[in-house]
């Protein structure tokens, strides 16, 4: 039996992407979030991927569009343990980009989408709370 998604009803989701206006500038959002996960202690940031920093190195415009690698083993081992391929889709990651008008947006992938993905049946307390945090960590970084 599949897990349900509970909660994120309502936002903005493409294939398994939850998506959000942020009320800020792409740097107040983008250092938000990386201050809110920073002073987490059970949140490790893996990695940042600049990718306007990226593409200007290869001689090519981007508008700005950074994203953070995280995690928490406590939460991912979990499922790893009951299916080794969602490793693919972990740790975490949420993108802060910015489009053509200036609007910038929070994206992350929905943990329910990649549970489904990876027939992940056994673990519905662990997703809640990965729901959660996420949504809670997005919400903070986009001042709603």
């Amino acid at each position: 039996m599949a897990i349900a998604q509970t909660g994120n009803e309502g936002k903005n989701m493409n294939n398994g992407i939850i998506m959000k206006e942020s009320d800020m500038a792409f740097e107040e959002t983008y250092h938000t979030l990386k201050n809110t996960l920073t002073q987490n202690p059970a949140i490790s940031i893996m990695a940042e991927v600049d990718h306007q920093k990226n593409a200007k190195a290869s001689g090519l415009d981007l508008r700005p569009t950074r994203l953070i690698i995280f995690g928490n083993p406590k939460m991912g081992t979990p499922m790893m343990q009951e299916n080794q391929s969602i490793a693919i889709d972990l740790p975490q990651k949420i993108l802060v980009w910015e489009n053509s008008e200036g609007d910038v947006f929070v994206s992350y992938n929905n943990p329910y989408f990649i549970a489904e993905r990876h027939s992940i049946e056994n673990n519905a307390e662990v997703l809640e709370k990965i729901s959660e945090a996420l949504d809670k960590l997005t919400n903070i970084a986009t001042g709603n």
